[in-house]
């Protein structure tokens, strides 16, 4: 089934006006989606009829809320393939979900010569949170490395791993390069010498399909907002006897079952790891963000954004002074590239001025920058409401910007 992107966008409201006099062309959806308009008005529609808060209330506004809540928790089960709505924990975003696992499974079971692996080319959410365990227990941060394609290098991570190796957290796709790591692969060699394994999905949900069963990795962690659901609203994912042997993250509401002031009991998974009142309305937003993925179907969804970013990488290519960087083949729609001679801030703000909404800079991966000798790129990212045209007007502005300085 081929989708109808005219159809689609119409569902958009933001798309549909001009950024400098010229009509907006989003290519910034691995920093942020765009809503459609049932996400929006499900938010609005929140606070209009249904605002109260959830679990603890009697009344009819507090039952309803409570269910619509929940309705997304099994959506969101269901979205990744958990075995139970226990798996899924509400967070305020993928940081928060990486920050919880380091934190409280981390200090837990991180001890004094333990080690834990990385990639090159993680974001500095799934880089600090263990930088700053590994310093409060004396244990070791070891880096896998990747070649000049940005990809990972597998044959030196089995060099790394070891019986002292306790976690692994890496990227399931670079939100830099779209890079897709071998993931499963990584989770089974890990799981052989008894690490615990935690994939950064803040990328590949939006693009790939997940199952955390057949994946068999322990936390999964992802964003509503690169979903097409709000921001402010993050999911993590774990497996329940890992989730029942952390202690809680927060204290306070909720997260409870006695409270006396000699001794307090914790609730039970996933409320253990929601304490306080939680973002309610954007929950129940992201259940609509959900449904309008399903509807479209991931795999329709996934051959549109394959043939934009096959349609970019070769008409990109053609540019007299186009440097790309990270040119594996396995990748989601995600081009990072630099203009011979050109800083891309400035190739970003001349972008701008023609209504095409780029991101540049470090993308949170600086030692990844590093890596590759470089400052930052200009990272064009692509969704299912784009199009071969507006890839085209970016390549024609491209073009005139290179010939700047190729002449």
């Amino acid at each position: 089934m081929s989708l109808n992107i005219e159809e689609i966008r119409a569902l958009f409201p933001i798309l549909h006006q001009e950024v400098h006099g010229n009509p907006l062309i989003y290519f910034d959806n691995a920093a942020t989606t765009q809503k459609p308009k049932s996400v929006l008005d499900a938010l609005c529609g929140y606070y209009e009829h249904d605002n109260s808060n959830i679990h603890r209330g009697a009344h009819t506004l507090a039952d309803r809320a409570t269910r619509y809540y929940e309705k997304t928790r099994e959506s969101v089960r269901d979205f990744i393939g958990a075995k139970e709505e226990a798996e899924i924990i509400f967070t305020k975003g993928t940081t928060e979900s990486i920050n919880l696992v380091a934190s409280s499974y981390g200090r837990k079971y991180i001890t004094k010569g333990d080690e834990i692996l990385i990639s090159t080319m993680e974001h500095h959410s799934n880089i600090v949170p263990w930088q700053m365990i590994c310093e409060e227990k004396e244990a070791i941060l070891k880096v896998i490395p990747i070649n000049d394609s940005g990809e990972l290098l597998y044959d030196e991570f089995e060099k790394l791993i070891s019986e002292r190796t306790k976690i692994v957290a890496i990227v399931h796709v670079s939100n830099a390069l779209g890079t897709i790591n071998p993931v499963k692969k990584i989770i089974k060699k890990a799981h052989q010498f008894g690490a615990k394994v935690l994939v950064d999905g803040a990328q590949s949900t939006s693009h790939l399909s997940i199952d955390v069963q057949d994946l068999d990795c322990d936390f999964l962690a992802f964003s509503a907002h690169k979903l097409y659901g709000p921001t402010g609203l993050g999911v993590l994912y774990g497996k329940r006897q890992l989730l029942e042997a952390m202690p809680p993250y927060q204290g306070g509401g909720e997260m409870i079952k006695e409270v006396s002031f000699a001794k307090t009991t914790f609730n039970e998974i996933p409320f253990k790891f929601e304490a306080g009142t939680p973002n309610i309305a954007d929950v129940i937003a992201f259940q609509k963000a959900l449904e309008f993925i399903n509807t479209m179907g991931k795999k329709e969804i996934r051959n549109h954004e394959a043939d934009l970013l096959y349609h970019a990488t070769s008409k990109l290519s053609e540019i007299k002074g186009f440097i790309p960087v990270g040119t594996t083949k396995e990748k989601v729609p995600v081009i990072s590239f630099n203009i011979k001679g050109m800083h891309p801030f400035d190739v970003g703000m001349m972008l701008d001025a023609k209504g095409i909404a780029v991101r540049t800079g470090h993308h949170c991966t600086q030692p990844l920058m590093e890596r590759f000798g470089i400052e930052g790129t200009v990272r064009a990212s692509f969704s299912v409401y784009n199009t071969k045209e507006e890839i085209d007007e970016m390549v024609t502005s491209v073009a005139k910007i290179a010939k700047i300085k190729n002449k």
